[in-house]
């Protein structure tokens, strides 16, 4: 009796082994449906969806307004064109946040595209960039559909949502309503039947909505990366363009820059060097005759030698100092204004450092900014600002002088060809009378 019973003991075990099998195979897909509402991706999306509607009020507004307030003025000693420019840049900057927005709330990183239309000094150059390249007026474009697009988006996700949740809640609240408004404990108006079929139909749009979310949230992240990203292949054409335009302009600047050296090598240190080679033949001419003027002669060669010394470290300094290869662009920024006769104050957080390349020009693009500040600004203070934000290196240098630096100069100019060369952006602010301020943003991604 006794092995009968633990036989039978042993027999009943493996039914609930598979009952508790059968348990795990019926919630597993249960959860698996039920998880996407709760998924911080789910509600981000929600949220961007609504923010949406929020975000593209105030440039639709304005973008509208510019567009017909320039239109109508443009008659009127073409007041409109300033008005239409300012269209333009609102839209630029508006696109720029709406790209912010995007990788903060869904982590889409749209790509920036690929001309700087923001290089523009005047508003009839604005204009024609506005006019002239596709990218431009998509995103013009995309302030203007941003609020209905939102609109449209927020009222399909919040009518799947709340349809979802009143269907799924529809029993309880009859049997709320009955017990609670009129105190009777009267049977619901709808058959159990009808009631069942309500409540499921809202559970199944529940499991449906957080797809549908997302769904909307990728829909307009492919709108948004086509209207204020880079771009199809008529883009890539302007960016084949400006890319073939960049390196030309490279090239004229390293070949300025090569005259330049050699100009300096012959008119500083090589005439210095000769006059010392001179000195010292006369000195040793002399050294047995005079001795007394072969040391005057000597004392000049060794002052001419001092000077060569100096050309040469400040000629190095100007192409690539060993302090920023050692100690990096902080280091030897500050050593550059060191020299400067202006007060300068720096502040640099550069971490982790950018490429050898993006440093170089970086540091370049100082030095010329503190030559321009010593020589031509009269300025009593400047400031320069070197900061790393994601894959972008942000350089600016300002100052408060009399301003009107010209974007368009010799050395301006110089230095916005070095910039384009590595993708990068430099922008020039200096109305007459200051003060001037000088923005650079140069990709280093790691």
């Amino acid at each position: 009796m006794a092995e009968w019973g633990a036989g039978a003991a042993g027999a009943a075990q493996p039914p609930l082994a598979g009952d508790d099998r059968g348990a795990r195979s019926v919630t597993g897909p249960v959860l698996r449906a039920l998880r996407p509402l709760v998924a911080v991706r789910t509600w981000l999306s929600f949220s961007h969806v609504l923010a949406g509607a929020v975000t593209g009020l105030l440039p639709f507004a304005a973008v509208l307004i510019c567009a017909v307030t320039g239109l109508a003025t443009l008659w009127f000693f073409l007041i409109g064109l300033q008005v239409l420019a300012a269209m333009f840049w609102l839209s630029l900057r508006f696109a720029r946040a709406e790209r912010v927005r995007f990788a903060v709330m869904l982590g889409e990183h749209i790509a920036d595209p690929p001309a700087d239309l923001s290089s523009g000094s005047g508003s009839w150059q604005r204009l024609r960039w506005m006019v002239a390249t596709p990218t431009a007026l998509r995103q013009i474009g995309y302030a203007l559909i941003r609020l209905p697009l939102s609109l449209l988006e927020s009222g399909l996700v919040v009518a799947m949502w709340s349809f979802a949740v009143a269907m799924l809640g529809l029993p309880l609240f009859t049997w709320m309503l009955l017990r609670l408004e009129w105190h009777t404990g009267s049977s619901l108006p709808a058959n159990p039947a009808e009631m069942a079929a309500a409540s499921a139909l809202g559970l199944i749009l529940l499991i449906a909505a957080p797809h549908l979310t997302q769904g909307v949230a990728t829909v307009d992240t492919a709108i948004a990366r086509y209207l204020i990203g880079p771009g199809g292949s008529a883009d890539l054409t302007v960016r084949i363009g400006e890319l073939e335009r960049s390196r030309a302009r490279v090239v004229d600047s390293a070949e300025a820059e090569r005259r330049r050296i050699e100009r300096d090598l012959h008119d500083g240190a090589q005439q210095r060097l000769v006059s010392l080679a001179m000195n010292l033949g006369r000195a040793k001419a002399r050294f047995d005759d005079d001795p007394e003027a072969a040391k005057a002669i000597i004392d000049q060669a060794h002052t001419d030698a001092k000077k060569a010394l100096a050309d040469l470290r400040n000629l190095v300094r100007g192409v690539h100092p060993p302090v920023l290869t050692d100690r990096g662009l902080d280091a030897a920024i500050s050593g550059l204004t060191a020299l400067c006769p202006v007060p300068v104050t720096v502040r640099a957080g550069v971490d982790p450092r950018p490429s050898a390349s993006v440093e170089a020009i970086a540091y370049f693009v100082v030095a010329e900014a503190l030559t321009n500040v010593a020589k031509h600004a009269f300025a009593t203070r400047a400031e320069v600002t070197v900061s790393r934000h994601g894959d972008v290196l942000r350089v600016t240098i300002g100052d408060d002088g009399i301003g009107g630096a010209d974007p368009h100069g010799q050395g301006l100019s110089g230095l916005a060809d070095r910039v384009s060369g590595v993708d990068g952006r430099l922008s020039v602010r200096s109305p007459a009378g200051g003060p001037t301020v000088i923005e650079v943003e140069l990709p280093c991604g790691s």
